[in-house]
């Protein structure tokens, strides 16, 4: 009758310590969200705005400029002018077409790197 007791504590215990190691290592993630914002580049993002970019890149419109910039090297970013905030996108292929638009762009949040895994974007 011990032996089984042991048997079924080690069990528990293995059990118990494997499901903590899964939720330690599991990446945190919220749930999908609707974000809105502008799909800009990464530099103009990171300055607020699109004006200190737009005349050396030779631009006529937000979209231009974060086309131009994209090409030069930065990122697709969704930036919240409300927050101040931009957020990476993981998908750098998507944002192309709504370059300098206000869009919602649906997607599950990485709080810590604050990049958003896309599944979708649509005109706001």
């Amino acid at each position: 009758m011990r032996m089984i007791q042991i048997r079924v504590l080690t069990l528990l215990v293995f059990s118990i310590l494997s499901l903590g190691a899964r939720s330690f290592c599991a990446p945190a993630q919220e749930g999908n969200k609707v974000f809105t914002g502008e799909i800009m580049d990464s530099q103009c993002a990171a300055m607020g705005s699109h004006d200190q970019m737009m005349k050396p890149e030779g631009a006529k419109d937000a979209k231009e400029c974060t086309l131009k910039c994209v090409q030069g090297g930065g990122k697709f970013v969704l930036y919240d002018s409300a927050n101040k905030t931009a957020y990476q996108l993981d998908d750098q292929e998507k944002p192309k077409q709504f370059a300098g638009q206000k869009v919602k762009v649906t997607g599950t949040a990485d709080a810590a790197s604050k990049t958003i895994h896309v599944e979708s974007i649509e005109g706001s």
